[in-house]
């Protein structure tokens, strides 16, 4: 938000040659959550595809898609084309949709003609639409879906994911709904930063949850989403090596616009590089 095509198209194909950095991410909200709210911003997975093309490296994503924008079929094909665009890197980000707490996400539902959903509703749906792209990802067949909260008839994919045998799913959210989702879907999980004893007890919980559904927790790896000053890059950088720390092995660094000149090379000197 608040930056142009050509701003994040610099920034990625700068980072794309950049070996220390191996994952990039657009956001999904339909109008800005901070800053002019009325200033520009672009589609994301629409965005991701263009970057997908002009990439060759970087795994790349959306943290996190909003299961409430897109009914689940329409985001599985969507999906799968960013996967074949980028031969087969795409890392599939999801979560429940914007908080009901936060007004300026909350207006871009109505300002589009979406239904904002209780949270009960949104965690059901959320749920139902892992399983339902998974399968569209996966079944060789036309197959019927008859959930609670979503109903198709003769569903099915093709082409499939480059990927096999399909992306990694990502699930990001932190309350525990949202875990237990991740606990039977994701490949990996992510939390916003900030209160680390806070994520570190959800990480636990997300634990649990495995451990009830009697998969290896193990197997979830933990992501986290930092905030980057370029003035003051001192707390981000012991923010690493505490996430780190605590297990966390997939950083995401989250840069505020403008975007200085050469900032993917600044990151990785200035966070990846004395991190590592």
């Amino acid at each position: 938000m608040q930056v142009d095509y050509a701003d994040v198209l610099r920034v990625w194909r700068e980072a794309d040659a950049i070996p220390e950095i191996e994952h990039a991410w657009l956001f999904d909200h339909l109008m800005p959550i901070g800053g002019d709210p009325n200033g520009p911003i672009l589609e994301g997975w629409t965005l991701l595809s263009a970057l997908a093309a002009h990439t060759e490296r970087l795994r790349l994503g959306v943290m996190v898609t909003s299961n409430r924008f897109r009914p689940p079929a329409v985001l599985a094909k969507i999906a799968t084309t960013v996967d074949v665009v980028s031969g087969g890197r795409l890392d599939f980000g999801i979560g429940v949709g914007s908080r009901p707490d936060h007004p300026l996400a909350r207006r871009e539902y109505a300002g589009h003609g979406l239904p904002y959903h209780d949270t009960a509703h949104a965690v059901g749906s959320l749920a139902e639409s892992c399983t339902v792209i998974r399968r569209l990802w996966t079944e060789e067949e036309p197959f019927d879906f008859q959930g609670k909260y979503h109903r198709l008839t003769g569903a099915f994919g093709n082409p499939k994911p480059v990927q096999r045998p399909h992306p990694p799913i990502l699930v990001g959210g932190r309350s525990s709904a949202t875990l237990r989702v991740a606990a039977e879907h994701a490949d990996l999980w992510n939390i916003p930063g900030g209160d680390l004893d806070d994520v570190v007890k959800r990480s636990a919980l997300l634990d649990r949850y495995c451990t009830e559904l009697g998969r290896d927790p193990a197997s979830v790896t933990r992501s986290i989403h930092l905030p980057v000053s370029y003035d003051h890059p001192g707390p981000t950088l012991d923010a690493i090596g505490a996430a780190v720390d605590a297990g966390f092995r997939h950083v995401v660094l989250g840069l505020p616009a403008p975007y200085p000149d050469g900032v993917a090379r600044w990151v990785a000197d200035e966070l990846v590089t004395p991190s590592s």
